[in-house]
């Protein structure tokens, strides 16, 4: 469980860089999130505790003063310590030069962490974003302003090193094929066709995968396709039938069945769901974010006296 204060956005006027979501969460030990795959580049930047993240076979151990970088389509598992759960803020993105963007903080799929002293900013940026919510052009404009303050806190105060464990070799087959479903997992691709781009047979992949991964090929492409799922029911309009044929299942009925197995809820209820919990989370993050909005200001008195 968490507590957590989110602002989602549906669409935006701007094209090379815009936000998608920002929010900030208070975890509870071991609150997890995952293993999932997100259509947009995220960043998590984390103000107490610590908490693992893992992309791929990559694991990090991060704690506060230290965040980490989510790509798109990449799956990913990230969760709080048992004995010190982290609290952190995060921003969702997207856009023409996002990839661009994020390179110039000098972060990369062999780069994924990071370190900055500027906490305390990332915070009040992230708390003016989420008081932007009446979904006006001048919130737009204002939310488009504050992200790239954003990211110029981190371009100018951000250290990538010391953390990144990216020197050792990642399984090229593994790779690949994670690439493979990132680029194909809407058509109706088969774990027979990953092995036969690879040009390895079935029970090799099936042993690299849950060497790498601990999960099967199959296992692994449900997952991508669930979460994928996940999120168009979520954040789009699509009819179900429109979200199974984008997740590359044919049949909305077969892929029903299948996001109930992962689940526990059909399509319909899932979404159903979420919109009910968002209106709820509003609601008590609305007394969370003026708690902290007067904690700011608590702040800023003290530090004029």
């Amino acid at each position: 469980m968490e507590d957590a204060f989110v602002l989602e956005l549906s669409e935006s006027k701007f094209k090379d860089l815009f936000l998608c979501f920002c929010g900030y969460a208070r975890c509870q030990p071991l609150h997890s999130f995952g293993p999932a795959v997100r259509p947009n580049y995220v960043l998590h930047y984390i103000l107490e505790g610590r908490g693992l993240y893992q992309a791929g076979e990559r694991r990090y151990g991060l704690e506060a003063g230290e965040g980490f970088l989510i790509e798109p389509n990449v799956p990913t598992f990230y969760q709080a310590d048992q004995k010190e759960p982290w609290s952190y803020l995060w921003i969702g993105f997207s856009g023409q030069r996002a990839r661009e963007y994020v390179e110039d903080l000098g972060l990369n799929s062999r780069q994924l962490t990071f370190r900055c002293q500027q906490g305390k900013e990332l915070k009040r940026l992230i708390l003016q974003m989420l008081r932007c919510s009446d979904r006006t052009y001048a919130s737009q404009y204002q939310l488009q302003s504050l992200l790239y303050a954003f990211f110029a806190v981190l371009a100018k105060e951000m250290d990538t090193g010391g953390k990144e464990e990216g020197q050792a070799r990642e399984n090229f087959y593994v790779e690949r094929a994670i690439g493979y479903v990132r680029n194909h997992y809407s058509s109706e691709v088969k774990v027979s066709d990953i092995a036969d781009y690879l040009c390895i047979n079935r029970s090799h992949l099936y042993k690299l995968f849950k060497n790498s991964l601990q999960i099967s090929p199959k296992e692994f492409l449900t997952e991508f396709r669930i979460s994928r799922a996940k999120e168009l029911l979520t954040t789009t309009q699509l009819s179900v039938e429109q979200v199974a044929l984008s997740c590359g299942y044919g049949n909305a009925l077969v892929f029903s069945k299948a996001f109930k197995r992962k689940t526990g809820s059909i399509p319909t209820t899932y979404r159903a769901e979420h919109w009910r919990n968002m209106r709820k989370n509003l609601e008590q993050g609305r007394e969370m974010l003026e708690e902290l909005m007067g904690d700011e200001m608590l702040e800023g008195l003290y530090q004029r006296k």
